[in-house]
């Protein structure tokens, strides 16, 4: 098993079990050892890579001494940034699909409908991370943490000469934020002491790149803190699979069955902590009516919900992306309470965008960057405090047509100021012009 670094396949476990869950974990780890035990090799790149871990951390140590004893090691500059033509590297950690889809994926359609060139290759399979860099003028990194591999393919690119950004979406290098996370509260002690363990990992990475790129305004405030190198922030914004997924969705014949749903997804472990904040007004509007429903989609503990609300609670598994949001077309809003705290106020916006491309109002609290895409009143409601959650439910309810109108409303607005573009609220100016100029 020595092909397989011990700490990454650690890290492949916790990112796992803050996705799918510890008994999701602990299975593909059993599953793991088994296959190793029988001969196999399994990739530790997961099924959205489809590929297998290529090489080890020495890979290009061969090539390094080759090109020094032939005196071809260093170049005096990049000749691809001469050629007037311009194409980005980016070398991620792929693991988690939502991740994935809005800090790679739609990062790339971005650039290449702006004519830059864009490949992309997980940290691990450094064959390909190698052959990409050799062509870019840019390299861009996201949630790398220092190590064999990442030092390794950091070396080259400056070998190469290529500028390099750093790309993050939570504060994953911020001791501060991680001891102050309430959702840590929900989860096993061990593994808040292993993501302290990685934070100042992800700090090295930072500071040794030209420049960042961070997701929220918030997040960029948090590493400013921590870092000296220039900040910018790059939201997530409603991509075509988004605005597209969200359309077939609202295509399929909505529930017609007179229940009015209030919808909360958790994509990841903890976040029952968050909907505590509210589940006081919250459970008590859902059981004033034996026609409303509370609607769980993905990861949710039900023993944390208040005695009495078991018949009026629907749980949904998240599955594919689109399920996922043919689940939620079926609600009549969705409310996204956050804890006030560090690491929640570097939250972007993404299950706002999400229920917006189904048509759906979202009720939201005063953390992270989610009352900055909410306009209150007419794309959703911005809580204040607790009474303004229950308000807003009432008010909804109480109007099911206003409440449909206020979700066409919100789909109106991502088309308008949410989707992909090179507007400054959407990427900062300067991020466009370090690439281009």
């Amino acid at each position: 098993m020595s092909r397989f670094p011990a700490v990454a396949l650690l890290r492949r476990f916790v990112a796992v079990a803050r996705t799918e869950g510890v008994i999701r974990a602990s299975g593909r780890a059993v599953q793991y050892v088994f296959h190793r035990l029988a001969g196999h090799g399994p990739s530790s790149l997961g099924a959205s890579s489809g590929q297998k871990p290529k090489g080890s951390e020495q890979y290009l140590h061969g090539v390094w001494q080759a090109l020094a004893q032939k005196d071809a090691f260093h170049i005096s500059e990049s000749p691809a940034i001469n050629s007037g033509r311009r194409q980005i590297a980016m070398i991620a950690d792929l693991n988690l699909p939502q991740c994935r889809k809005y800090r790679v994926e739609q990062l790339a359609g971005f650039w290449r409908a702006r004519g830059v060139e864009f490949e992309f290759a997980h940290y691990q399979d450094i064959p390909r991370a190698t052959r990409i860099m050799q062509s870019a003028t840019h390299l861009m990194e996201y949630r790398l943490q220092t190590g064999a591999v990442s030092d390794m393919l950091r070396y080259e690119a400056r070998r190469l000469r290529l500028p390099i950004l750093y790309d993050l979406d939570d504060p994953l290098f911020s001791v501060s934020a991680y001891e102050t996370y309430r959702n840590m509260e929900a989860l096993n002690p061990a593994m808040k002491a292993h993501f302290l363990g990685e934070a100042p990992k992800y700090l090295s990475m930072m500071n040794g790149a030209d420049i960042l790129s961070v997701s929220t305004p918030g997040m960029a405030a948090h590493a400013a803190l921590y870092s000296g190198r220039s900040v910018y922030v790059r939201r997530n914004f409603a991509d075509a699979e988004t605005l597209d997924a969200g359309t077939q969705a609202m295509l399929e014949n909505p529930q017609n069955d007179g229940l009015f749903r209030v919808a909360f997804a958790s994509g990841s472990q903890g976040h029952e902590i968050d909907l505590n904040e509210i589940i006081k007004p919250l459970s008590d509007f859902i059981l004033a009516d034996e026609n409303r429903r509370l609607m769980l989609i993905g990861h949710f503990d039900v023993s944390h919900l208040p005695e009495g609300m078991e018949h009026q609670v629907e749980t949904v598994k998240f599955s594919t992306y689109q399920r996922y949001l043919s689940a939620l077309r079926q609600a009549n809003c969705a409310v996204m309470p956050l804890c006030d705290d560090i690491f929640n106020q570097c939250k972007s916006a993404v299950r706002v965008l999400d229920a917006a491309a189904v048509g759906v109002p979202s009720i939201v609290g005063l953390v992270g960057d989610l009352p900055h895409v909410v306009r209150s009143e007419k794309t959703g409601f911005v809580a204040r405090d607790r009474s303004g959650w229950i308000d807003a439910l009432k008010d909804l309810a109480a109007d099911p047509l206003a409440a449909r109108q206020m979700g066409q409303a919100a789909r109106q607005d991502l088309e308008r100021r949410w989707k992909g573009s090179d507007q400054a609220h959407i990427i900062a100016p300067e991020l466009i012009k370090w690439v281009e100029a």
